[in-house]
């Protein structure tokens, strides 16, 4: 339909063209040499140039019409971006951590029995207890003999336990000489009874108290009771650590030299407890990103203890605040956000 109506328009812009051509005009009274100056001459070339021209003239004018110009307000704009972000949040709640003193240790005798001869020079002639053996007081653990060069000492000589407990090793063979004055024939440990030697940070010092209930675990993972039985006095002025000496209770896999670790029970501390996550820590200290009022209120915290994936705050926080549940530097002070529980 629109093809036959531009044709229909075409020849009668062409006859039109034809008449004013003739005449010297165009319709409207504007004269042809205003636009076509060669049109004077009054010759086919020119007339048929002029022709042409006008007749385009329609077609431009549709196409003009069919592709309008892109007009500022009409054109389609981006979609505006969101004013706010969604954030996971969780309100903070009252809880109650257990406070307990982790510690580690090596396991050491409580009192170590060494045992030499009376004599100097005497050979050893054989040996009568193994390492590890049970030992009770006046047992014979060798017997010494006197060398044929060597006189003045006794020609025969037993070599005896001065107490019961544990013999921890030997260090001699037969035929060595036994020395009063060297290194210790044996090792003996009193009544087989092993402590846990911890080293104990300067500040958690006035915390530990003697007869204190310890948890002990040994390098096998198998646990058994202890108790607090000394803190020593002094403080290595180097690491400024402190030590003290837990008795082992029961019979156990403990065995001298070995590392055990020990968790003393101090109490209970309550106090609001957000997740591990709400926690953001920076060179200015713990952060947490509090939600109010749908926007971002950043608040300075003190941390106490840590129970699971849950973290106490002692400062700065209260039960029921509502708080970002993964902190973030993605969040800034007074962003606007849409809070999703």
């Amino acid at each position: 339909m629109s093809t036959l109506l531009f044709s229909a328009l075409r020849d009668r812009q062409n006859a039109k063209l034809e008449k004013g051509l003739d005449a010297g005009v165009l319709s409207g009274d504007v004269t042809m040499s205003r636009f076509f100056p060669a049109a004077r001459n009054g010759t086919r070339s020119a007339r048929f140039a002029a022709l042409v021209l006008l007749a385009a003239l329609p077609a431009a004018s549709a196409a003009a019409a069919a592709n309008p110009a892109p007009d500022s307000k009409l054109a389609p704009q981006a979609p505006p971006a969101s004013e706010s972000m969604a954030v996971s949040v969780i309100k903070a709640k009252n809880a109650c951590f257990l406070d307990a003193l982790q510690l580690s240790g090596l396991i050491v005798p409580r009192e170590e029995v060494l045992v030499r001869p009376e004599w100097e020079g005497l050979l050893v002639t054989a040996l009568l207890a193994e390492d590890g053996a049970s030992v009770n007081a006046g047992q014979p653990l060798a017997q010494l003999a006197r060398p044929d060069w060597l006189p003045g000492t006794p020609a025969k000589a037993t070599l005896t336990s001065p107490a019961k407990g544990t013999l921890l090793y030997r260090q001699l063979a037969v035929g060595m000489p036994a020395s009063a004055r060297g290194e210790p024939l044996f090792r003996i440990v009193r009544d087989g009874e092993l402590e846990l030697l911890v080293g104990l940070p300067r500040d958690a010092l006035p915390k530990i108290k003697p007869e204190q209930t310890v948890r002990i675990e040994m390098l096998d993972s198998s646990q058994t009771a202890g108790t607090v039985r000394i803190i020593l006095p002094e403080i290595d002025p180097m690491t400024q650590i402190g030590h003290a000496r837990i008795q082992i209770r029961g019979a156990t896999s403990a065995r001298p030299g070995a590392f055990a670790t020990a968790s003393i029970d101090l109490g209970q501390s309550c106090g609001a407890s957000v997740p591990l996550s709400a926690v953001l820590y920076g060179p200015q200290g713990a952060i947490v990103q509090v939600v109010r009022d749908n926007k971002i209120e950043t608040r300075r915290v003190n941390v106490g203890l840590f129970q699971g994936l849950d973290a106490q705050i002692t400062d700065g926080l209260a039960a029921g605040d509502v708080v970002v549940v993964r902190a973030g530097s993605f969040l800034r002070e007074g962003d606007l956000v849409r809070p999703m529980p």
